[in-house]
């Protein structure tokens, strides 16, 4: 498998992450937006649909030769490819169809398993957060923020641990998990917010003990990852792409000096 030009993917997907997030955000709170029910009776809308046209449209003229997956054309996809774009066109439906701010579009490029590179943009606030090129030291330069600011994980406080969690998924067994830990705040997000508010050092630890799948995690996972932090499985291993189904069964991820207590 040939080398891809790193540079050139990454300013890619920064671009066609801009360009899907202001199709999203020209509809946003619209009265009449079409919205509709997948099988699994999550909520799909136009914007969704028009985001996912931009995003695989751009990569696929720019990048033809590496696979997409995608969650709105997941039954298309096979796991077969060992390089392959991973993307939510729109990151948090559900907050997007009742007007909130609170949702992300998500780019990232998998390798073997592992997110490369990774882009998240929130359209609402115009927040964008991107990892650096393969190869660029993380310690020296960890993910960034626009306008080009580097973002790192920070040490956990000694006054404790600010926990950060779903809008939308929140539940009892994540709290007992949070009572393990020196937690002296909590907070909420929409969407792959969490993993970036994570990687900027605002929160220190974001767990998710239900099912995700794998394009709402990978580029958020790769923005945690380049700043400095820590996604790991159940068994306390790190979290993979690739996986039959797309399916992640859960995650903890966190910034720097947090042990994680496994479940």
């Amino acid at each position: 498998m040939t080398v891809p030009d790193y540079a050139t993917i990454a300013q890619t997907m920064r671009q066609l992450a801009i360009d899907a997030g202001q199709a999203t955000e020209a509809v946003r709170g619209a009265a009449d937006l079409d919205v509709d029910h997948k099988a699994d009776c999550s909520p799909v809308s136009e914007a969704d649909l028009a985001a996912d046209g931009i995003i695989v449209d751009g990569l696929g003229a720019a990048f033809g030769g590496i696979a997409i997956v995608t969650e709105e054309r997941a039954e298309t996809h096979t796991t077969e490819a060992n390089r392959f774009f991973l993307i939510d066109p729109l990151d948090g439906t559900r907050e997007f169809i009742g007007g909130s701010g609170q949702y992300t579009v998500n780019i990232a490029l998998i390798e073997f398993g592992t997110p490369v590179l990774g882009v998240v943009y929130a359209p609402a606030t115009r927040r964008l957060f991107w990892t650096p090129e393969p190869g660029q030291a993380a310690s020296e330069s960890g993910a960034f923020t626009e306008p080009p600011i580097p973002i790192r994980v920070r040490q956990a406080p000694a006054e404790g641990l600010t926990a950060i969690s779903s809008r939308s998924h929140g539940n009892s067994k994540t709290d007992r998990y949070l009572a393990q830990y020196p937690v002296a705040g909590s907070t909420q997000a929409g969407s792959s917010l969490k993993f970036c508010i994570v990687a900027a050092g605002e929160a220190d630890l974001y767990p998710r003990l239900g099912r995700t799948m794998e394009w709402d995690t990978g580029a958020g996972h790769a923005i945690l990852a380049a700043a400095g932090g820590t996604v790991v499985v159940r068994d306390g291993q790190p979290l993979t792409y690739g996986k039959p189904g797309f399916d992640n069964a859960g995650f903890v991820a966190a910034g720097g000096g947090v042990d994680i207590i496994t479940w």
